[in-house]
């Protein structure tokens, strides 16, 4: 795919092997997560990961071009501290803390909910929407509720569900506003800016809460470190450019349906490698949020498709 944004329209094999990389990788980080946070502090080692990746593609950007091919003005570091402080510190950075109180399947199914905030931020911005979407995303939340309110039992998972839900209004908050951020007009370039200044947030986030104190090195695992290799290199540096270089040449609509896909992908590997078990409200819930996000975007790709249609018509 191109890495320079305005050269001309994706074509559709580079829209859809980039859909695929977040669709399989960002389905997969939720068990990576799991491990990391196994003996890993979450905050630190999420600091760790996107400054790592953010701060490889920088350099590797800055090896392919200069510094004239990656300057950014104040104005657009700006933006990129501000997207990578709800994109990452809120977004990623939180689910990384949600999972040391609750199961990487029900951190995916949660996130998952992404599609449906989306939707009541649309609202709220005035944009008008049709009655099957807006019914669409009523249900989906319903599901959500199905699989957290069970999990109210014990304050552990009480917490880390709330967490979890505050990280996925966060992204999709993030999603829907770096659209209209002035960001660089490269994607990829973006995406260092905002790794790195979104791992640095939360590296001193966890460093004011105290993380360093509690971490015994001797007892780092080497699953933790696979985690968390795997988070940087597949999760951050190749799907997360995958995902800013989609913003900002499919429709949105379109870029969320890793939404339901990943928690597919995340149960699966939680049941198989972790052992992990949900039980018949988070499943039934589960298909709530996934149905609903299906029903979403096939009605916005329709509308898409017959805009496009009205609009060739026109000319």
């Amino acid at each position: 795919m191109d890495s320079r944004a305005g050269t001309g329209a994706p074509s559709p094999w580079s829209i859809w092997a980039a859909l695929l990389l977040i669709y399989v990788v960002w389905g997969s980080t939720y068990l990576a997560i799991k491990l990391n946070v196994e003996t890993l502090p979450p905050m630190l080692s999420g600091g760790v990961r996107f400054l790592a990746a953010g701060g490889l593609l920088y350099l590797l950007l800055l090896a392919r071009r200069g510094r004239a091919g990656t300057r950014v003005s104040r104005r657009e570091l700006a933006a990129c501290v501000a997207a990578g402080a709800v994109l990452l510190v809120g977004g990623v950075g939180m689910v990384m803390v949600a999972e040391t109180k609750i199961s990487s399947s029900l951190a995916a199914i949660i996130a998952s909910s992404v599609a449906l905030w989306i939707i009541i931020l649309r609202l709220v911005s005035g944009e008008r929407l049709a009655a099957a979407t807006i019914g669409a995303a009523i249900v989906g939340l319903g599901g959500v509720a199905l699989v957290v309110l069970p999990q109210a039992g014990t304050h552990a998972s009480a917490v880390g569900v709330l967490i979890s839900l505050g990280s996925s209004i966060s992204w999709a908050l993030g999603s829907f506003v770096s659209r209209r951020m002035p960001l660089p007009a490269d994607p990829f370039l973006t995406t260092a800016v905002e790794m790195l200044a979104g791992g640095a947030i939360l590296l001193s986030l966890g460093l004011a809460r105290g993380e360093a104190g509690g971490l015994d090195l001797g007892a780092v695992s080497a699953r933790s470190l696979g985690g968390l290799a795997y988070l940087a290199v597949a999760g951050s540096l190749v799907a997360f450019s995958a995902y800013v270089w989609l913003l900002k040449h499919v429709p949105i609509s379109k870029v969320v349906t890793h939404q339901y896909v990943n928690p597919l992908v995340a149960v699966l590997l939680g049941w198989a490698i972790l052992s992990e078990r949900i039980g018949p409200n988070v499943l039934a819930g589960a298909a709530l949020v996934v149905g609903s996000i299906a029903v979403v975007v096939r009605r916005e790709s329709g509308s898409a498709r017959a805009a496009e249609a009205a609009t060739a018509e026109a000319g």
